[in-house]
């Protein structure tokens, strides 16, 4: 059944049709609260929050965007709240989904292909930088951080990513472009030493 249809019976108060929207996206809104918040219980609490607000917001849901830009938009909320609560700076994060952008100014180099057979030089080298970017990201300043999760982690478009911040397209691509260029420099002395990850 299309999102609309189980959104429009879910507003009639049909507990099957909102517990099929949950089922739907748990998972989508866990990943990228964990991503956001980087704590797992935080990620945890944010994913019950976020439901327990679509439950009562729903009919403020005007179907102008996609239902998932507005989930993300909740959960942005629900993490960076909770983030400010907390101030916890004990945080991990998988990047295990992260695509290399390429082609554009600032951006990170781009891994080696899938297929390309991997030495044990080139694991040992991979995990490295895994991790020198997992602490790189840990000291992104949240605005920056919500940027590049939204558009070069989870994949979102620029507008889309502008609509679920309240930013415009502009102030977007600015604070993409900083942190692309923070995580490059955080990263540049690890690639100056390893420069065949960028072959």
């Amino acid at each position: 059944m299309p999102d609309d249809e189980l959104i429009g019976l879910a507003r009639t108060g049909d507990a099957r049709a909102f517990t099929e929207l949950v089922r739907r996206y748990e998972d989508t809104v866990y990943r990228f609260s964990y991503k956001i918040c980087r704590d797992s219980e935080a990620a945890s609490e944010t994913l019950q929050d976020t439901f327990i607000n679509v439950y009562r917001k729903l009919n403020s849901f005007d179907g102008k965007s996609k239902f998932s830009t507005w989930l993300y938009t909740i959960v942005t909320n629900n993490c960076l709240m909770k983030r400010r609560k907390r101030k916890s700076d004990l945080m991990e994060e998988s990047l295990e989904a992260y695509d290399h952008p390429s082609g554009e100014p600032g951006s990170l180099p781009r891994q080696k292909p899938v297929h390309t057979p991997e030495t044990p030089a080139d694991v040992v080298i991979g995990r490295e930088l895994k991790s020198l970017l997992e602490e790189a990201m840990a000291k992104l300043p949240e605005e920056y951080r919500v940027v590049f999760t939204l558009r070069d982690v989870e994949g979102r478009s620029t507008e889309e990513t502008a609509s679920v911040l309240g930013l415009s397209v502009e102030a977007t691509k600015s604070r993409l472009r900083r942190a692309r260029a923070f995580l490059r420099d955080q990263l540049q002395p690890h690639l100056k030493a390893h420069p065949e990850i960028l072959s």
